[in-house]
């Protein structure tokens, strides 16, 4: 439970900093060290045993740090304070797993429910990370309104699909921690994506009125 109210203040506590546009510095230093360690560590291979749940879980963060990989060679912009958080959240989240191992099973279980959104999730963040890549190398050195997808819907699609991500690695690990983990990764991108919207509004004069920043039709 400490764990879980630590990654939930420090998520706040950046969120908020991101809002008010005190976003931090980008680390140069972490990504390569953060890109590495899954690359030679992959989290499946991290306490080896374990029951099927336990090994689905591991297959996905596995999944969501080589998506990461790829986006981060692919010089995609990340903040190295939020790496941070993400390394350090889901290192805990298998730790913990592995020490429920033995406790019985969740009465209503979410397994397959959460592989199915977590898929989706991933999915759909990557394509959007691909629309955001194109865009980027037809406009190299400006800032374009981005196009495609969900983009005429809300200006952060792609943090909505990991929220939908996470929330699927949540229901495949039906613990406490996991279950605090989205709703904390949720506000965070909920205050970033709010951010972004407000400063796409102050550079764009024709930005249009009904994108929203996060949920499409609603915020």
């Amino acid at each position: 439970m400490a764990v879980s109210v630590m990654i939930v203040a420090s998520l706040a506590i950046v969120g908020l900093s991101e809002a008010r546009g005190e976003s931090p510095e980008q680390d140069q230093d972490v990504a390569p060290l953060l890109a590495g360690f899954p690359r030679g560590t992959p989290f499946f291979l991290i306490f080896p045993d374990g029951d099927l749940r336990f090994l689905i879980l591991r297959s996905a963060i596995s999944l969501h740090f080589f998506k990461r990989i790829l986006e981060w060679t692919n010089e995609h912009e990340f903040h190295g304070g939020h790496l941070s958080h993400l390394l350090l959240s889901t290192v805990s989240l298998i730790y913990l797993q592995h020490l429920s191992q033995g406790l019985p099973e969740p009465p209503v279980d979410l397994l397959y429910r959460g592989i199915a959104l977590f898929l989706i999730g991933i999915i759909g963040n990557l394509y959007h990370h691909i629309l955001l890549s194109k865009l980027r190398k037809e406009v190299e050195g400006e800032y374009k309104i981005s196009k495609g997808g969900l983009f005429g819907w809300v200006i952060c699609p792609h943090y909505l699909f990991k929220v939908i991500d996470f929330v699927g690695i949540s229901f495949i690990s039906q613990s406490v921690y996991s279950c605090t983990w989205s709703p904390a990764t949720f506000f965070y991108l909920l205050w970033r994506s709010n951010a972004t919207r407000r400063w796409y509004t102050s550079k764009f004069k024709d930005f249009p009125g009904d994108v929203k920043a996060f949920i499409p039709f609603i915020f």
